[in-house]
C-alpha cells in the first residue's frame, strides 16, 4: 500500500461508553485526509481526542449510588419515631383538652394550668430539707431506692429459681402450685405482717416489694426455661454438656427474652406498689407524700405527683423495654 492510503493505526472505542457506536476508528496516515468510517465529532483542542457524549441513563442498566441498608433501615426508625411522637402529642393534646373541660367551674379539683405551676414550684426546688418537710426530689429518691433494692432482689432469687423450675420438671410441679397461691396476694396484705416481724417501716416497704416483684419474674422465667426446643436439647446431650455449659450455652440464651419480659412486668407492679405502702409506713418517699398532701387538702399537689410518678415509671420501663429489644432477636420485633 502507498503512503496516501489509509493504514489502520489504532482501535479507540469510546472509553466506557457502552451507549457509543461500535465502529473502529481509524487514524489518517501523515495527517492526510480523515478515519475511514470514524465518527464525525468535534475536536477537544491541542489535537487531543474528545470524549464521546455519555447518555444520562446507562444502557448497561447500572444504578446511581447505592444508599447503605444500615443507613435505610435508620430513616426507617426515624420515621416511624417521628410518627410516633406526633399521635403521642395529639393524644396529649386531647387528654389536657378534656381535662381542662372537666374541670371548668371547680374549685376542688386543679385543672391541668393549676397543676402545671403547682408542679414548675416543686421541681424549682426538689431537694430542699428542712424539720418539716423535704423537697419532692428527696421522696422520689427514697421511693426509687427502696424500689430497686426489692426489684434486685426479686430479680435474683426470681431468675434463679425460675431456671431451675423451668429445667428441672418435679421442682416445678413441687414449687408452681405454691406460686400459683401466693400470686394473688394483695401487696398491702404482706405489710402489717412483716411490720410486725422486724418492727421497721421502711424495710417492710421493701420486703414487699420483693415479694410482689418476685412473682412475674419467677413465673416467665420458669416459661422461658421450660420451652427450649428439643433439638438443642438433643445437641446438648450429644455433645454431653455439663450442667455449667449447658446453662451458659442452652438454658439462659433461651430464656433470656422472657427474663427481661418478667423484669418489666416486675419493676411496673413494684413502682405501683411502693405508693400504696409509703401512704401506710408514713414517713418519708413519694406515696408519703400524696396521702400528706391529700391531709392537707393540697390536690394541686396530689396531681402534680401523679404526674412525676406516671414519668418516672415511663422512663423505668422504657429502659427495660430496650433492654428487651437488644437482647431479643430482630424477628421476634418484625
Amino acid at each position: 500500500m502507498t503512503s496516501g492510503d489509509a493504514t489502520p493505526s489504532a482501535v479507540a472505542p469510546a472509553a466506557n461508553d457502552l451507549s457509543s457506536p461500535t465502529l473502529t476508528s481509524v487514524a489518517p496516515a501523515d495527517g492526510a485526509g480523515e478515519g475511514i468510517g470514524a465518527p464525525a465529532t468535534p475536536a477537544a483542542g491541542n489535537g487531543s481526542r474528545s470524549a464521546a457524549p455519555t447518555a444520562d441513563i446507562d444502557v448497561a442498566g447500572h444504578r446511581g449510588p447505592v444508599t447503605p441498608s444500615w443507613l435505610t433501615a435508620w430513616g426507617s426508625r426515624l420515621a416511624s419515631f417521628v410518627v410516633a411522637a406526633l399521635w403521642a402529642v395529639v393524644g396529649l393534646a386531647v387528654f389536657v383538652a378534656l381535662w381542662q373541660f372537666a374541670t371548668l367551674g371547680s374549685t376542688a379539683v386543679p385543672g391541668p394550668l393549676d397543676s402545671a405551676r403547682t408542679l414548675g414550684d416543686l421541681l424549682s426546688r426538689p431537694f430542699f430539707n428542712t424539720t418539716n418537710d423535704k423537697g419532692i426530689g428527696l421522696h422520689l429518691y427514697v421511693s426509687l431506692r427502696r424500689v430497686f433494692l426489692g426489684f434486685g432482689l426479686a430479680a435474683l432469687v426470681g431468675i434463679a429459681l425460675g431456671l431451675i423450675m423451668g429445667a428441672v420438671r418435679p421442682v416445678w410441679s413441687a414449687l408452681n402450685p405454691l406460686v400459683q397461691v401466693l400470686r394473688p396476694v394483695s401487696p398491702l396484705a404482706w405489710f402489717p405482717i412483716w411490720l410486725y416481724i422486724i418492727e421497721e417501716p421502711a424495710q417492710s416497704a421493701i420486703i414487699v416489694i420483693f415479694i410482689t416483684a418476685l412473682w412475674p419474674t419467677l413465673i416467665n422465667t420458669a416459661a422461658g426455661a421450660g420451652s427450649i426446643p428439643r433439638d438443642q436439647r438433643n445437641v446438648a446431650l450429644v455433645f454431653k454438656f455439663r450442667p455449667l455449659a449447658y446453662l451458659w450455652h442452652v438454658l439462659i440464651p433461651n430464656a433470656l427474652p422472657s427474663i427481661i419480659t418478667g423484669l418489666r412486668l416486675s419493676m411496673g407492679i413494684g413502682w405501683m406498689v411502693i405508693v400504696a405502702v409509703e401512704m401506710l409506713q408514713g414517713n418519708s418517699g413519694i406515696g408519703y407524700f400524696v396521702w400528706n398532701s391529700y391531709n392537707a387538702l393540697e390536690l394541686d399537689k396530689v396531681v402534680a405527683a401523679i404526674v412525676l410518678i406516671g414519668v418516672v415509671g415511663l422512663v423505668l420501663d422504657t429502659i427495660l423495654l430496650m433492654l428487651s429489644r437488644w437482647v431479643t432477636p430482630e424477628e421476634v420485633h418484625g
